[in-house]
C-alpha cells in the first residue's frame, strides 16, 4: 500500500495506523477546518432556520386585533360554522394545560333553549411569533368548530384552510423545543 501522507504511515496491513501494532503511537488525523468553525448544534441550527424562514413577528398585539384576524379566517373558509364569541391571548395556557390553543364551547340554558358560545384562547407565546405560526394555531382551533377530534378529516380541513399547515406546525415545534431548552426568543414585539 502507498503512504497516504507524512502523518499517516501504513505498515502494510489493512488496519488504520493508530490501531496497528507496529505503529501504536501514530498521531490522530486532525480536521484542518475543525478549529475555524463552531461545533454543530441541532438546536441552534433549527433556531437559525426558523429565524431565516420567518424574519419578523406579526403586529396582532391586542385581543381585538386577534379576534378580527380569526373572524376573517372563519368568514373566508367556514361561513356556515357556528359563530365564535371570543378570541383572546391567554398567559396560562402553556403552563396549565400544556397546549398552544384551546377551543371551548360554553353551554347555558336560556329560556327553554340550550345556547352554546364558542371561545378560542391562544397561548401568549404567539403574541411575539411570526404570522404563519399564529395562522397555523388559529386554523387549528377554527377546524374544531367543524371537527371535534384530531382525525383525518380534521387535518384535511386544516390543510384546506392553510396548505402549508404541516410545515408550519413542524417549524413551530422546533421553535418551542428551542425555547424549552433555554434558547432565547427569536422575535420581539414590532
Amino acid at each position: 500500500m502507498a503512504a497516504s501522507g507524512p502523518s499517516r504511515k501504513r505498515c502494510g496491513c489493512d488496519t488504520l495506523p493508530r490501531l496497528c501494532k507496529r505503529f501504536p503511537t501514530s498521531p490522530p488525523i486532525q480536521n484542518p477546518c475543525a478549529s475555524r468553525r463552531p461545533a454543530y448544534s441541532p438546536k441552534a441550527a433549527s433556531a437559525r432556520s426558523c429565524a431565516r424562514r420567518y424574519p419578523r413577528a406579526h403586529g396582532l398585539r391586542t385581543d381585538r386585533a386577534l379576534y378580527d384576524y380569526v373572524q376573517e379566517l372563519k368568514d373566508d373558509y367556514l361561513r356556515n360554522a357556528e359563530p365564535v364569541a371570543k378570541v383572546a391571548y391567554d398567559t396560562k395556557i402553556h403552563v396549565v394545560q400544556h397546549a398552544l390553543g384551546l377551543h371551548t364551547a360554553i353551554s347555558r340554558v336560556q329560556g327553554g333553549k340550550l345556547k352554546a358560545k364558542h371561545e378560542i384562547r391562544i397561548a401568549s407565546v404567539f403574541r411575539d411569533a411570526p404570522l404563519p405560526f399564529l395562522r397555523m394555531i388559529a386554523v387549528h382551533e377554527l377546524a374544531h368548530l367543524k371537527e371535534k377530534q384530531h382525525d383525518k378529516a380534521f387535518y384535511k380541513l386544516c390543510c384546506w384552510m392553510e396548505p402549508d399547515y404541516h410545515q408550519f406546525e413542524l417549524d413551530l415545534r422546533l421553535y418551542l423545543t428551542h425555547l424549552d431548552h433555554g434558547g432565547e426568543r427569536l422575535w420581539s414585539a414590532t
